[in-house]
């Protein structure tokens, strides 16, 4: 078997872990398989540049800070190829151009342009171990991730495994339902619809790009050899509880416009000044016509609100509206799975576990696999509990 595995900060944040990591590569590579390694920098070494950058100036130069952000992966891809030399098996560092993968021109974005992974595959069939570095010039996690999978992609890898501080994908977050259950296993969509409504586990991007190859992901544990689980794009089409899983974000606002003109061509003056500030609006619900006036409210990330709030009196004018309002404290919860909308009862089980527990719904928001609730930031933690409780996910299915 053809893998690429993926070690992020954590898993690589010593030298006792980096010989941990080296052994099991070793592992792997021993019982037959073909291992191309993706790690990103030491632990908090990240940050620390940055923060380093931010103490000479305060607003770095971007191509600089890229230079500066790179050593971080070239000392990770360096000491874990010396630690698997030192166990007896042959790896060399790349750097990111060195294993050929182009990023486009726009420092500090780190978008794949194109992946020539010739260097890479002659590695592989010299008996060496290529160990990549897994973004360099971004402190995002997600495009470690994202490489990781457009590596194997291009190489055409039988499995993409990130390695992680969990053991997988949880039914909901087990610091917040101690009960919650590991998934063996779960769909490309189901997966997409977590991450999106804000799981942790692994980044939307990188799912989206494993579901166009066809290319399944296995989330497990760099820590201990524990069953991780499997991203895949079959699903088992005996009768089983629907709902996979609960996702929660607490990074939500809400801007409502009111007194809205309601005529063609309102909605795409209000939005298109934020679009071209950069800002992204999620759920977006408009209240029916009462005398030509409507109100429209739609969400957005917490950290945008300070960019939007200066635009909406400029919007405001522009369409003729009232005037608005803002909240900056909300949050979401999201039941997930295949089929919760063609089923009976799944959305008024959503709504009653929310009730019972005295929980506010802001706004309603539905996917073919999803129902989000938008609610108060400071009940997320008891919504998922609440929802994971009524949906019996701590049951084995």
């Amino acid at each position: 078997m053809l893998v690429v595995q993926k070690y992020g900060g954590t898993s690589v944040a010593d030298a006792e872990r980096i010989r941990h990591v080296a052994g099991r590569v070793i592992q792997r590579v021993r019982a037959g398989d073909e291992v191309v390694v993706v790690v990103s920098a030491m632990g908090n070494t990240t940050d620390e540049l940055v923060d380093l950058a931010l103490s000479v100036s305060p607003v770095p130069d971007p191509r600089e800070l890229d230079m500066l952000l790179s050593t971080g992966e070239q000392m990770s891809i360096a000491l874990v190829a010396m630690a698997l030399k030192a166990l007896g098996q042959e790896a060399i560092g790349l750097t990111a151009q060195q294993a050929g993968i182009f990023s486009k021109a726009s420092y500090g974005s780190g978008l794949i342009a194109r992946i020539e992974a010739d260097r890479v595959r002659a590695e592989l069939a010299a008996g060496r171990v290529p160990i990549v570095a897994g973004f360099q010039g971004t402190t995002d996690d997600q495009e470690i991730v994202t490489r990781g999978v457009a590596l194997a992609v291009a190489i055409g890898a039988d499995r993409c495994e990130s390695c992680k501080d969990v053991e997988g994908v949880y039914t909901a977050d087990p610091r917040i339902v101690p009960a919650a259950r590991k998934l063996k296993d779960i769909t490309y969509e189901e997966m997409l619809e977590l991450a999106s409504q804000g799981s942790k586990v692994i980044h939307n991007r990188a799912v989206e790009l494993a579901s166009v190859y066809d290319l399944p992901l296995l989330v497990l544990s760099s820590m201990v050899d524990a069953p991780g689980t499997l991203i895949h794009g079959e699903s088992e089409l005996e009768e089983r509880n629907k709902v996979r899983g609960i996702a929660h974000d607490t990074d939500v606002a809400k801007i409502t416009v009111r007194g809205v003109p309601d005529h063609p061509g309102i909605a795409a003056t209000i939005f298109e000044p934020l679009a071209a500030a950069g800002i992204s609006v999620d759920t977006i619900v408009q209240n029916a016509s009462e005398h030509q006036l409507t109100d429209l409210t739609f969400t957005l990330a917490r950290r945008d609100i300070r960019r939007a709030e200066p635009l909406m009196e400029q919007i405001c004018a522009s369409v003729g509206a009232n005037g608005y309002t803002a909240n900056p404290n909300l949050g979401k919860v999201s039941i997930v799975g295949v089929g919760i909308q063609t089923a009976h009862g799944y959305a008024a089980r959503m709504f009653r576990a929310l009730f019972d527990a005295g929980i506010n719904i802001e706004l309603i928001s539905t996917s073919e696999i999803r129902l989000t609730c938008i609610i108060d930031v400071d009940r997320v933690n008891d919504a998922v509990t609440a929802l994971h409780d009524a949906f019996a996910l701590e049951h084995e299915e």
